[in-house]
């Protein structure tokens, strides 16, 4: 691989918000694929639509990225490589897609990832095990414009989103058996419920 292409394989590019966690930072997705033609459809499709993406050939190097490597013992703190979302080949030399879910599932550190596996091959038996054992969802090649939105509501939120408001409980003594609309009396002009 030449220098060139390692630059381009652990870059990532800030977007635009729309693909963005519950801080407002865009959704972070490490892409791991060994075909280079393969990482840059998924990284042009994903940085079109403002997802923060960082890509690698191989579960070596993801596991690497993510600190998991035996030669790295430690996670890495910097919170720019905080990633939100693992978007592996099923299909890869060495370690594949669901070698990599397994690693990742075992660790405490990042468990809770989301991992979603890509491949171009149909087999039942592969997507029931990797659903199985943790995957979030298993999609066929090429990756797609309706895939994108998926992978939006598998983004977890990094901090408790805090609530809104509040539910309002209402007595059954006032709900009608009958199910049909009821008037309620207005008392100094403000309706009652």
């Amino acid at each position: 691989m030449g220098e060139e292409e390692k630059k381009e394989t652990l870059q990532w590019q800030k977007q635009p918000s729309s693909a963005c966690d519950s801080s407002g930072s865009p959704i972070h997705v490490l892409a791991v694929d060994d075909c280079f033609l393969d990482r840059k459809i998924v990284e042009k499709l994903l940085n079109k639509s403002s997802f923060k993406v960082t890509s690698v050939d191989s579960g070596k190097k993801a596991l690497e990225f993510l600190g998991l490597s035996k030669d790295k013992a430690e996670k890495a703190s910097n919170d720019d490589q905080k990633v939100d979302i693992i978007l592996t080949d099923y299909c890869m030399p060495e370690m594949n897609g669901y070698d990599l879910l397994m690693a990742v599932k075992e660790n405490s550190n990042v468990k809770s990832i989301p991992i979603v596996i890509i491949s171009s091959e149909y087999d039942p038996q592969r997507i029931k095990r990797c659903l199985a054992n943790g995957a979030e969802d298993f999609l066929r090649k090429p990756l797609q414009g309706k895939d994108i939105q998926k992978l939006r509501s598998y983004a977890r939120p990094s901090t408790p989103v805090p609530k809104t408001g509040t539910k309002r409980k209402v007595m059954l003594d006032l709900i009608p058996e009958s199910g049909a609309a009821e008037t309620r009396p207005r008392i100094a002009g403000v309706a009652v419920a």
